[in-house]
């Protein structure tokens, strides 16, 4: 099995119902298990102005599934909890992206591994640590301890919301 991070996102419709419903979704799947969960992150929205702060949280599944595969799987948890893409960084019922797939490096036309903006994102990088070993290191040799100290820090405030694994 192969370790893969997932970061969970809403700000639309019962954001915490929507993440807790992910956790269940992911932990659903064939040829995989969630074994780590992390705590809730309320963030500020990157892109358009005017939308509701998001919920986020980060998931370790260990998974035989592919890369490709993950991601139609998880793509398809969010359009059954109701995503539509309409505006790029828009608001969301639901947004998982798949962070690290072992140590893929992968760059083609549907996926981008290790998740290309991840480095730049605190709401991703914080709840990702909670739930990584220790020392994780990403594909290219950076640490992510390195990562989150180099993160611009924005408005991340941690909730007193729980998301269980199943």
């Amino acid at each position: 099995m192969t370790p893969a991070y997932i970061a969970l996102g809403s700000n639309l419709q019962s954001p915490i119902a929507q993440l807790r419903r992910a956790v269940a979704a992911l932990a659903g799947l064939a040829q995989s298990r969630v074994t780590r969960v992390s705590g809730v992150y309320r963030s500020a929205p990157v892109g358009p102005p005017g939308q509701p702060d998001y919920l986020n949280a980060a998931v370790c599944l260990q998974t035989r599934l592919a890369p490709h595969a993950l991601l139609d799987a998880l793509q398809d948890i969010e359009t059954r909890q109701g995503r539509v893409r309409t505006q790029r960084w828009g608001p969301r019922t639901l947004d998982l992206d798949l962070l690290l797939y072992g140590d893929i490096t992968l760059d083609d036309e549907r996926l981008t591994l290790p998740h290309p903006r991840m480095h730049e994102r605190d709401f991703v990088l914080l709840p990702l640590q909670e739930i990584s070993v220790k020392g994780l290191t990403m594909p290219d040799g950076r640490e992510l301890e390195h990562l989150v100290q180099q993160c611009r820090s924005g408005s991340l405030h941690r909730t007193n919301c729980h998301l269980q694994a199943p």
